[in-house]
């Protein structure tokens, strides 16, 4: 029987490959299914009706593009993402088109746009979606003849994604303010479940929903922010209630270091200001709360009270809260200070030059040996590198997944359905398939999105179900380039990166250490007087340590040694974490009435904190490092001191 079950577990799939094919728990959105029907089988009819399949079929991809880049949720933000993309597309269109037939001028021609891509990858969002769609269309036109003269595809492609925007703002009316008022309420529902779940062990994982919303809704307005030229008033009141629920975030550590449970009132008053900002209500009365018995509940009790204050005024802004986005600076500036982010970073470069090889590669062979190959190995390269999408070898093997499946839902629809007016039908279940498998994971949306390229494709070519069996050959070919050309050749795919992320983390942790205890200096010789930069100062390091999550999730992906190296590294990332909520509690108990700890133990904290990050950077493996933290055991830095010998202790391998 056992050596049964060891067979069993021998001959199982890799757990970094069941990862990446166990689909992901998420409800279907029903609005972008019927969206993507719409906007992918309507051109189709269209180009039928008009005689002109090859139109309708640029404009459906097109929309295609436009569905893949609609992962907003503000609807000024899904401008940005389905509109900017949309130009770069069009560019590429074009560039591909000019190139279309050639041999060395392809080559040289897409490997020059791949770096480009690359190098936008590591801008921003935008900047990512709009470079893939520049090197995807760019291949699209250098493999496909496309209809004439050179401005007819570039048009048809932006009108598609237009057509997308078109559908996606049609309810812009009834809900325009709804998603960044929305996602301002569900921060006072973390909140209040944090609350909830202080001094128990369930706290980590609220704290860390609470980071997730934070970040999602001040990027919200933050976005939304960005297309005013003045102040809105609706804005700036969402942007009060966001602040002031900051100092209750930094009262929960306080409270749970205590390991005593808040009375159930403080969370529901929490929820109640939570349904208050979502229906926008004002002129509510003060919550009834208990009598606070201990500086974290005067801590706590006091921040409820003005977040309460806040909330129910209808004045924006009526205790002049610090607006900690800033307004943001002018387009020009912004663009100036990416491009030189970009041109002067060797991340950049080295993510551009290996997506540039990889390409040159594809196309070389497309374009210079005589064998029937396609655009479709370079589209397997653009899909599988893209840089800023995860792992790049369980991609390569995802995308090859489920490129096999994808292929045979194609193979019947390209073997049985004639060319013509039953293609706008099987479009629309096809279409219907994208945005509901997206969320599934990334070989679900490699399946669904499959058939739909090909059915488009075959509008264009003509070939039938002899585009089938090449096309997973040409997938394979282009898997294989990626894995050798763009995972094998660079070293620092083989690497996890948590380690130095996690190092300079905790090097803001210690200057943050230093703000919290010393207000007239931040460890760098910075003068601080205002309390909003503590704020400020705390939220940084906990996006720093979100982007340590992403990492560490991407890592886990990885086939081993990266991958279970990974797994070493989640506790020291817990213990990281509770390192900033001891810090910000035992600054949250000095605010009420504690007594300031001594200069000389601030000082010692900072210097471990330090040493632990000098010994993480220096490697990419857990090392030793000296545990002992003496100090005054009844003083306000005794959790703290407590969190960082044990996160040291955690860094150390054991024998």
């Amino acid at each position: 029987m056992a050596d049964a079950e060891a067979d069993r577990k021998r001959s199982a799939p890799p757990a970094w490959l069941l990862t990446g094919l166990r689909p992901q728990p998420a409800p279907v959105p029903w609005a972008a299914v019927v969206r993507a029907s719409i906007a992918l089988a309507a051109p189709l009819a269209v180009g039928f009706a008009l005689d002109r399949p090859a139109y309708g079929a640029l404009v459906s991809m097109g929309a295609l593009s436009g569905v893949i880049g609609d992962t907003a949720d503000a609807y000024r933000m899904r401008i940005i993402n389905i509109a900017v993309p949309q130009l770069f597309g069009a560019l590429g269109i074009m560039l591909g088109s000019f190139v279309y037939g050639t041999d060395w001028p392809a080559v040289g021609a897409l490997a020059a746009v791949a770096l480009v891509s690359g190098m936008m990858s590591t801008i921003g969002a935008v900047a990512s979606v709009s470079g893939l769609l520049l090197l995807l269309n760019s291949v699209v036109a250098a493999g496909l003849p496309l209809p004439k003269p050179w401005w007819v595809a570039p048009l048809l492609l932006m009108l598609g994604g237009l057509f997308v925007l078109a559908l996606t703002l049609l309810a812009w009316p009834l809900r325009r303010k709804l998603p960044e008022r929305v996602s301002v309420a569900d921060t006072y529902l973390t909140v209040a479940d944090l609350l909830a779940a202080a001094g128990t062990d369930a706290y980590e994982k609220r704290r860390q929903a609470v980071t997730r919303s934070l970040n999602t809704s001040y990027d919200l307005i933050l976005a939304r922010r960005a297309r005013y030229h003045g102040r809105s008033g609706s804005m700036a009141r969402l942007v009060a209630q966001l602040n002031v629920v900051i100092p209750l975030v930094e009262a929960a550590p306080a409270v749970h270091v205590r390991r005593r449970p808040l009375p159930d009132s403080i969370p529901a008053a929490v929820r109640d200001l939570a349904e208050a900002v979502e229906e926008s209500r004002t002129g509510g009365t003060e919550p009834e709360l208990p009598a606070p018995d201990s500086p974290a509940t005067r801590a706590v009790d006091s921040a409820l009270r003005h977040a309460a204050a806040v909330v129910h005024n209808a004045e924006a802004d009526a205790y002049n809260i610090d607006d900690r986005l800033g307004r943001p600076a002018a387009l020009g500036i912004r663009i100036r200070r990416s491009t030189r982010a970009v041109l002067f970073s060797g991340t950049s470069w080295r993510y551009g030059l290996r997506l540039a090889l990889c390409i040159g590669l594809a196309q070389a062979l497309t374009s210079l040996i005589s064998v029937d190959r396609s655009y479709w190995v370079a589209l397997t390269v653009t899909f599988v590198l893209k840089p800023d999408f995860g792992s790049v070898f369980s991609r390569a093997v995802l995308r090859a997944v489920g490129t096999a499946a994808g292929l045979v839902i194609a193979a019947p629809v390209l073997a049985e359905v004639p060319i013509g007016w039953w293609d706008v039908p099987v479009m629309v279940l096809l279409a219907a398939l994208i945005p509901a498998l997206t969320a599934k994971g990334y070989a679900f949306q490699t399946a669904a999105i499959t058939p739909v390229i090909l059915l488009l494709s075959d509008l264009l070519s003509h070939r039938g179900v002899g585009l089938v069996e090449p096309r997973l050959v040409d997938s394979l070919i282009g898997c294989a380039i990626v894995l050798v050309a763009g995972y094998l050749l660079w070293p620092e795919s083989w690497h996890t990166r948590i380690g130095h992320r996690l190092a300079d983390a905790v090097a803001d942790i210690a200057d943050y250490v230093g703000c919290a205890f010393d207000p007239g200096c931040d460890g760098s010789g910075v003068t601080r007087t205002d309390q909003a930069e503590r704020a400020r100062s705390r939220l940084r390091i906990y996006r720093d340590l979100s982007s340590v999550r992403s990492e560490f999730q991407r890592a886990l992906t990885e086939p081993p040694p990266v991958g279970t190296r990974a797994a070493a590294w989640l506790p020291l990332v817990v213990a990281v974490e509770r390192i900033v909520d001891a810090a910000t509690a035992a600054r949250v108990r000095v605010n009420h009435g504690a007594p300031e700890p001594a200069p000389a133990e601030v000082a010692e904290i900072r210097q471990h904190l330090r040493e632990l990050a000098e010994r993480l950077r220096a490697t990419e493996v857990l090392v030793g490092v000296r545990t002992e933290l003496p100090g005054d055991e009844e003083g306000v830095l005794a959790p703290l001191r407590q969190e960082v010998a044990a996160a040291r202790a955690i860094a150390s391998p054991q024998p």
